[in-house]
């Protein structure tokens, strides 16, 4: 059933605290994996998962920095890279994150000898794209592979969940807005997915004696935008009217929205959702590790709860 027996076996996951990270970080806990959260802040790893949580251990590993990477590697079996960035700050650019971290990581952990590498990008990573965000996905993507050419690549639809980049800021502004704004005209086509599923997806392909190359991780419904407001409008029974705005404004409020501590949309956002974000048709994706994807509709009202709770 697996390339060997998970228990004990020490996985060091690289973006562990982020949102996706942390629930990768729980699946392989729970699936009997001994894990170790590389952070540069490793009191993160330690709030979110106190002396409680036997398995899982938080540890000094910035990817910017080559011994530091080569300390959280020694000794793993396997290794997550969770790594993600929207927003550009100092030194974490889109470059230095998506590719030169996931190359020193990739480089490192094939000298390490470690048995497997999981590397999370994304659907529509393209390294001839013109978005910054997403040509550093792919570049990332290319990188890797020179660097350890069995890694297996993660590439999940855009993830929802409690505190999301997706449904947390479409939910604030549909309660306080009664004339909601449209991404162009709103025909942009998505597959979102649940966050957990995507981690329980990562926590089975592990330990699989052959896993696939690529795995494409996107939810059970296909939306268009529009459709996907009216979907959560229903959920929470707001249905306000939507009305198109030029994607080159929103490029021009996603710049000034960088600019804040917590940015409500940026500009490789709008990047994102100018492309259809939708699974290849041939690739791997949840139906290889029976998993069945939980749609939006079924997790709207837990969602949603945890969202009015979060707000002042």
């Amino acid at each position: 059933m697996t390339a060997s027996s998970p228990a004990a076996q020490p996985v060091t996951v690289f973006g562990g605290t982020g949102f996706l990270g942390r629930r990768i970080v729980r699946q392989l806990r729970d699936a009997g994996f001994a894990v170790r959260i590389a952070s540069r802040h490793p009191d993160r790893g330690r709030s979110l998962f106190p002396d409680g949580y036997p398995g899982i251990a938080s540890i000094r590993g910035d990817v910017h920095e080559e011994g530091g990477v080569a300390a959280a590697l020694a000794g793993s079996f396997a290794v997550v890279n969770a790594i993600s960035l929207y927003v550009e700050r100092g030194k974490d650019t889109f470059r230095s994150v998506h590719v030169e971290a996931a190359a020193r990581v990739a480089r490192l952990a094939a000298a390490a000898g470690v048995k497997r590498l999981l590397h999370v990008s994304g659907i529509g990573a393209d390294p001839r794209s013109p978005s910054p965000y997403i040509r550093s996905r792919g570049e990332g993507e290319a990188v890797v592979l020179r660097g350890f050419p069995s890694t297996i690549l993660i590439r999940p639809s855009v993830m929802f969940g409690p505190d999301d980049a997706l449904l947390s800021p479409l939910l604030s502004m549909m309660r306080r807005l009664p004339v909601f704004p449209l991404f162009g005209r709103g025909d942009t086509k998505l597959q979102p997915v649940y966050v957990d599923d995507v981690a329980e997806a990562i926590a089975r392909i592990l330990p699989l004696p052959a896993p696939e190359p690529i795995y494409e991780l996107a939810g059970p419904q296909l939306y268009t935008y529009r459709s996907l407001l009216r979907a959560i409008g229903a959920g929470v029974r707001k249905q306000p009217i939507l009305f198109p705005v030029p994607l080159a404004l929103w490029k021009v409020i996603g710049s000034i929205g960088e600019l804040l501590p917590t940015p409500p949309i940026t500009r490789n956002q709008v990047d994102l959702l100018e492309l259809d974000n939708v699974a290849s048709i041939g690739l791997a994706g949840f139906g290889n590790l029976q998993i069945v994807p939980r749609s939006l509709e079924e997790l709207l009202s837990q969602i949603s709860g945890s969202h009015i709770r979060a707000i002042p």
